[in-house]
């Protein structure tokens, strides 16, 4: 994508109602006045809140949004430019349960008070192969402490990736610190049984995987 193309998405994006920009500052001292009060502030609801950590173009946060109704989506990444489409896409289409947020997944606890969130899904991460990357995994223990501290006490969590390694690491970690995993798929869309908000929403990049006869997994669980 060319840097004028770039431009012209991030000026647009300070447009949109449902695209919000904070500097790190803001977030760290919750000047914006969103952390606990989200559905109050933002949505104008008490239905439940679903986060897409690393939601790239937005596309699961607004095909899960059009799905559920009765749920509020927000999309969080760094990349203003990738979610602009997703964010457009929305308001196009007079989806109001869609917000997304330009800001690091590490400050994630930091935007959401205790238990205001009652899902997370982290959808094709980067999985950080080399060793000296294992703290930038979004589900080494750190995340999971952050995701747990804004979690409700039941809260789901979903990873659906196509890196094996990203796969087989998380699963090894949940199992080895007592995590609860409810349901662990090698390749979604040929082993039955598979849930179906995991199979009928499919990202830009994840058809293109399926192309290639690159298997698709899925993990959901509950942080202990």
């Amino acid at each position: 994508m060319g840097s004028k193309n770039k431009q012209k998405r991030f000026n647009e994006n300070k447009t949109f109602e449902n695209v919000i920009e904070p500097s790190r500052s803001e977030v760290l001292e919750n000047s914006l006045g969103y952390k606990g009060a989200w559905n109050k502030k933002f949505f104008k609801n008490d239905n439940p809140i679903i986060l897409e950590l690393g939601c790239g173009k937005g596309e699961y946060t607004v095909a899960l949004a059009k799905k559920f109704p009765d749920r509020n989506f927000i999309g969080i990444d760094i990349k203003g430019a990738r979610f602009w489409r997703g964010a457009k896409t929305a308001i196009e289409e007079k989806i109001t349960n869609v917000a997304f947020i330009r800001t690091q997944i590490e400050l994630v606890d930091h935007i959401f008070a205790e238990h205001e969130v009652s899902e997370i899904w982290i959808t094709f991460p980067d999985p950080q192969i080399k060793y000296k990357r294992t703290k930038h995994r979004m589900t080494n223990q750190v995340f999971l402490d952050r995701y747990k501290k804004i979690l409700t006490p039941d809260g789901l969590m979903h990873l659906k990736t196509d890196s094996e390694f990203m796969h087989g690491y998380t699963l090894g970690l949940l199992h080895g610190a007592g995590h609860e995993v409810l349901y662990a798929n090698h390749d979604v869309y040929k082993q039955a049984g598979s849930p179906e908000e995991v199979t009928s929403v499919q990202t830009f990049y994840e058809k293109q995987y399926l192309e290639k006869n690159k298997p698709i997994t899925y993990i959901q669980f509950k942080i202990s």
